[in-house]
């Protein structure tokens, strides 16, 4: 059973830090206490490891603030996706684990979400599509540091996602050459889908 610290942390990280909506405002400690039924030292002690990950910001008389990302953190955010998968890519098709099957379900979902609704069902499609491919590497802390980067992605994509049925499709076509390049073996052409995406992802939050 979880704990009131837990489910307040579940919930902000899930719920609250991707809703578009709470973008760069003040969190209200009593009103997410009264959502989830609980009392305020969880919420508080919730937003104290948020804050440690660097997904709020705690602001002294003012509280939690979802400040949106600026552009040197989505850089970094990019970069470090990129070296994870990459790497993934290269190791995977060299053993001949690449995830294929798994990933081609996942992208089959996004193509069922592809509409104008949805969108952070969408995205975590997405995400299990990139992610299936980094767990097949078998490396435990690779995987958990990679899902941590999910939330800080989720937060930055979502306000480019509503509305935006074009990055959609976009974003279908960039995944299909990814899969294709691991489908036929090929390291280079996979790791070359995987920056033309993450360049085309990357040129999409800094316009949002």
């Amino acid at each position: 059973m979880q704990s009131g610290r837990e489910r307040a942390y579940a919930y902000l990280k899930e719920s609250v830090l991707t809703d578009p909506a709470m973008r760069d405002r003040f969190l209200s400690e009593q009103e997410i206490a009264d959502r989830i039924g609980v009392s305020r030292t969880p919420i508080r002690e919730a937003l104290l490891l948020l804050a440690a990950e660097d997904l709020v910001r705690l602001v002294p008389k003012r509280g939690a603030h979802i400040a949106p990302l600026s552009g040197r953190e989505i850089g970094e955010l990019i970069e470090m996706r990129g070296l994870i998968e990459r790497f993934a890519a290269q190791c995977t098709t060299g053993r001949g684990t690449a995830p294929v099957e798994e990933m081609a379900g996942h992208l089959d979902r996004q193509e069922a979400l592809r509409g104008e609704s949805g969108a952070a069902e969408f995205l975590a499609a997405g995400h299990r599509f990139h992610a299936s491919l980094v767990a097949a590497v078998g490396n435990t802390l690779m995987c958990r540091e990679y899902d941590a980067l999910r939330s800080r992605q989720t937060r930055a994509c979502l306000p480019g996602h509503h509305g935006s049925g074009h990055r959609r499709d976009e974003i279908l076509a960039e995944h299909r050459d990814i899969l294709d390049g691991l489908a036929a073996g090929d390291a280079a052409a996979a790791c070359a889908a995987i920056d033309s995406h993450l360049q085309a992802t990357r040129r999409v939050l800094l316009a949002a």
